[in-house]
């Protein structure tokens, strides 16, 4: 009998070191722009700097996955917290000597980025020999709560750090990442299965993966189903801030109101493992998008920034689940040895998503005057609801527990697909 989640040393190990680094991440993020500001006066150079996060963990993520197959997962894992520890002293040390440059703070923002993108596939595509494959789904939605939870506190966190003094929430960041990078180092990791050949050309690794992801039809029709999601609310998201600042609401309502998300997210995500075995893998996905459906256009009643709160944190708490759902089954359904090419195309396409949608949200507050913005995000929502809804694809998604036949790999060859009787066998 496989030991309870609660109980599982290394799984543990894994999740607190990772809530930590990822409140210490958080709070840099919020100080970043803060710091540039009062070095340069400059809210593009501001912009710029935090935006090379969010472009570096874009530009490595496929290259990310690939690497995640191909080297030892644990040490990558060692190795991005001790880079981001470094990093992050790099820019103490600076602050310390009043010595801050602009190609300094990129370049630190870069391995922040870079490092994330690194990170993730490699947890990702390890998970499913940490714990028991019955444990799985319970250990994303605790892993998502966590990423909700730490979001959480280091975006609060940051700005007091902040105003303490500027080198403080970098040098709470640099223990963090320090701090994670002991207790991953006790981490014990199972062996992934021996690789077959020598490892090909990366670029040729990275295309295995896209092909494979696109040619699994259940896994290419919930990667849709994620990018599709975030890329409306996203949108959705400016809209109504856009909207509410127009209407005169107080800033600090507008904070509590970003801040239910986070609220609703860590709710949803404690309930997810429950739904998750409840419902079946085609309703606990349709049951987000018809809920949103439902949710987004209630925006229009609402004027004032707590109540819209409260909706936010309805419509954050069920896409756990949607979630949960679709990266379990992901996983299940892929190979060990393309399991991290998975986890990049995946990050790259919900990078992509939540970057062109916020774009597409200030766009439509240019072109449709006031709350029609909202019914145009509310009708892309209602849209794509409607053609997953009638998804022949994602009525067929098998569960866990049934027979998987042979799946052809990104090369041509079968690849017998885990099922929980023989991941038990190889864990």
């Amino acid at each position: 009998m496989a030991v309870s989640l609660s109980r599982n040393r290394d799984y543990g190990l894994l999740w607190s070191s990772q809530a930590l680094s990822g409140a210490g991440f958080s709070a840099t993020v919020i100080a970043f722009p803060l710091l540039v500001l009062a070095i340069t006066h400059s809210p593009a150079v501001s912009g710029l700097v935090l935006g090379v996060i969010a472009a570096a963990q874009l530009v490595a993520g496929l290259p990310a996955g690939a690497l995640a197959d191909r080297w030892d997962r644990k040490k990558i894992m060692l190795y991005c917290e001790a880079g981001q520890a470094v990093a992050v002293t790099s820019l103490v040390a600076a602050l310390w000597w009043d010595a801050v440059t602009v190609p300094h703070l990129v370049a630190v923002g870069a391995v922040l980025g870079a490092s994330k993108a690194l990170f993730g596939p490699a947890e990702a595509a390890c998970l499913p020999r940490l714990v028991a494959t019955e444990q799985l789904a319970t250990a994303l939605a605790m892993n998502s709560a966590r990423a909700n939870l730490g979001q959480l506190a280091g975006t609060a966190v940051g700005g007091f750090l902040y105003a303490a003094g500027r080198a403080v929430p970098f040098v709470a960041d640099a223990i963090s990442h320090a701090a994670a990078f002991v207790a991953l180092s006790f981490v014990r990791l199972p062996p992934s299965p021996p690789r077959i050949g020598p490892p090909s050309h990366l670029g040729r690794e990275i295309a295995a993966g896209l092909r494979w992801t696109w040619r699994h039809p259940h896994v290419r029709i919930t990667m849709w189903c994620a990018v599709t999601l975030n890329l409306f609310f996203s949108a959705y998201f400016v809209v109504i801030i856009v909207l509410l600042q127009q209407a005169g609401v107080p800033s600090g309502q507008l904070g509590v109101m970003a801040a239910m998300l986070g609220v609703g997210g860590i709710a949803g995500a404690l309930i997810a493992p429950r739904l998750h075995r409840l419902l079946s893998p085609y309703l606990s996905i349709m049951v987000v998008f018809w809920a949103l459906t439902a949710l987004t256009p209630v925006a229009l009643l609402i004027h004032n920034g707590y109540l819209m709160g409260v909706l936010f944190a309805a419509i954050a708490l069920l896409p756990p689940t949607a979630s949960t759902t679709i990266n379990t089954y992901q996983l299940l359904l892929t190979p060990d040895e393309l399991r991290g090419r998975l986890s990049g195309v995946m990050a790259v396409a919900a990078g992509v998503s939540g970057a062109v949608g916020p774009v597409l949200g200030g766009a439509l507050m240019q072109l449709v005057p006031g709350g029609r913005a909202v019914l145009v995000c509310t009708g892309g929502i209602a849209l794509i609801t409607l053609l997953f809804t009638l998804s022949a694809t994602l009525r067929s998604f098998p569960r866990p527990d049934a027979p998987q036949p042979d799946t052809p790999s990104p090369d041509g060859e079968p690849v017998a697909v885990e099922t929980p009787d023989t991941a038990a066998e190889s864990g």
